[in-house]
């Protein structure tokens, strides 16, 4: 019965009934409020709920005397500030993976030992439904046990196909050009000539669209097998390390994005390229892209260098 009570009060409780023979300082965040866009079921996009956080991190003591000065220890607002970045990075569909993200951002904070963070919906049911977890660094390194080095995402050239060029007999030539091409490549496309449904609806609209270009990315994977069609980030920043040809099917992205694009194929291209910090940005056919350098369709061409 103990065990149950403590699963339900605030983590204070939890902290200190597992803490460690060596006592550790505390500080928390309660009962802390945000409106924000998050959840996987598709009654959740394009609303704000209310999302409820509560946060104890448990702290290494501090060397010397504090002598009243704020910055030798762990402030409040680095506690409010990890929320608000996660929360302002991408659109998220699970509380487990938001939480994940703050224990983690605040475990990189020198002194934080423990963290434990829970998060609750408030407008999904009749209660709150939410999750909990309890994160630690490891205290032979003291950095996060999650936290782990890995291969910086080289910088790639995004080259954007239009329906023209989607259909020109020198495709495989300029597909081979991009395979051959030292920086990695992520292939875009547009919306397909052939007519699609129409919705007065905006949301639904957009929706649409974003399946029809992935119809078109799906089409130009089945053309050449070097062409493999990502949806996330993480596929997009996997096959750049690993020097493959990717081809954007862009909704998840999107509509995941707390900032994302406008409706128009160009400006999708252009945020693309803004989010991979693309080191250039190609377009083949008649699809005019601002600030896009524009390729020859008379033949085969080796990918210039160009600027962002």
């Amino acid at each position: 019965m103990s065990e149950i009570r403590q699963a339900f009060e605030h983590p204070e409780v939890r902290a200190s009934a597992t803490a460690a023979e060596a006592p550790h300082d505390r500080i928390s965040l309660r009962d802390h409020v945000v409106e924000v866009e998050i959840g996987a079921f598709q009654a959740e996009r394009g609303v704000r709920q209310r999302v409820v956080f509560n946060v104890v991190v448990e702290l290494t003591p501090v060397s010397g005397p504090i002598d009243d000065d704020v910055d030798r220890i762990l402030s409040y607002d680095r506690l409010t500030e990890a929320i608000q970045i996660e929360l302002a990075a991408e659109r998220l569909n699970l509380l487990e993976t938001l939480a994940e993200r703050i224990a983690l951002r605040i475990l990189s904070e020198p002194r934080a030992f423990r963290v434990f963070v829970r998060i609750e919906k408030l407008d999904r049911g009749p209660g709150a439904l939410g999750v909990e977890i309890v994160r630690s660094s490891d205290p032979a390194t003291d950095h996060p046990i999650s936290a782990q080095s890995v291969t910086p995402v080289p910088h790639p050239v995004i080259v954007h196909l239009s329906p023209e060029a989607l259909a020109h007999p020198n495709l495989t030539a300029w597909i081979d050009a991009m395979d051959a091409d030292p920086r990695p490549v992520i292939v875009t496309v547009g919306l397909p000539l052939s007519e699609r449904p129409q919705s007065e609806a905006k949301p639904a609209q957009r929706r649409i669209d974003l399946l029809a270009i992935e119809q078109n990315a799906w089409t130009l994977a089945g053309r050449d097998p070097r062409c493999v069609v990502r949806a996330s980030r993480t596929e997009l920043d996997w096959a750049a390390r690993q020097g493959h040809i990717s081809v954007w099917a862009p909704s998840k992205m999107v509509l995941d994005a707390v900032h994302g694009p406008k409706g128009e194929v160009g400006d999708l291209v252009v945020w693309l390229a803004q989010e991979m910090s693309a080191v250039a940005l190609l377009t083949l056919g008649d699809t005019p892209i601002d600030g896009a350098h524009a390729l020859d369709l008379a033949g085969p061409c080796q990918l210039p260098a160009a600027s962002k």
